[in-house]
């Protein structure tokens, strides 16, 4: 989640429409419409067979307070350059070979493809989609990160940033993606390139990203200074600082 440049956004969280949100949620099966169109149903059969689930992991497959969806729904923020001939990735920081990459080399590099679920702090989930990108992993091998390196932050447009802890950030599943579903993204939801970090809530997993950032100390990101979570895990339910 990122609405960045919404002025109604700018202070603080809007806990009570969250709150709002997964109340209504909780009450069955809902359409929910967003600017005056309907986008997303939220499944209570999908809901309750993810909740019967568990993952390799043991942790159950829907985190707590989330409700499955059936499509990913656009949470706005301000876009950024959503053409592929545009994009440029600099990954930098604490590595000893820090390097750029425009789209055309994001896709010479070995590709991933994966099945993931997603979740939003707003309480929706959506379960089973397929991503293709490069491992995060990878990028920081090629960088050569360095061992003073704790965290990595995700850079994007218009100074966007969410900041992950570096083992989290460099699991197996985290991925600089451009293609959900067979398709690549549109360009609300971050064209031509975004983050993946699926294991925590879906703001960490940054839209028009422009940059991966190692540090050597933590720095909170857009959404952090706000009142979010600072760590973002779905299954404790670290929503709000």
């Amino acid at each position: 989640m990122d609405f960045r440049d919404d002025p109604s956004m700018d202070m603080r969280p809007r806990l009570w429409e969250r709150r709002e949100f997964i109340k209504k949620a909780v009450a069955g099966t809902a359409v929910v419409a967003i600017g005056g169109g309907i986008y997303h149903i939220v499944s209570d059969d999908l809901t309750r067979q993810a909740r019967a689930q568990t993952r390799s992991d043991g942790r159950p497959r829907l985190p707590p307070g989330q409700r499955v969806i059936s499509k990913l729904k656009p949470m706005g923020g301000r876009p950024g350059d959503a053409r592929a001939k545009s994009f440029r990735l600099r990954v930098h920081g604490e590595v000893r070979k820090p390097f750029e990459l425009d789209y055309a080399g994001l896709l010479e590099l070995p590709q991933t493809e994966l099945n993931a679920d997603v979740h939003c702090v707003t309480g929706w989930s959506l379960l089973g989609s397929a991503f293709i990108g490069v491992k995060v992993a990878l990028l920081a091998e090629k960088a050569a990160v360095k061992s003073t390196a704790r965290h990595v932050i995700f850079e994007a447009a218009h100074g966007y940033t969410a900041n992950v802890r570096l083992g989290e950030a460099t699991a197996a599943n985290v991925l600089v993606t451009h293609r959900m579903d067979g398709r690549p993204f549109a360009k609300k939801h971050g064209a031509p390139v975004r983050g993946l970090v699926p294991d925590l809530y879906f703001w960490k997993s940054a839209k028009w990203l422009t940059g991966i950032r190692f540090v050597s100390r933590d720095q909170p990101g857009y959404w952090e200074v706000r009142g979010y979570n600072n760590h973002a895990d779905p299954w404790l339910e670290e929503r709000y600082a």
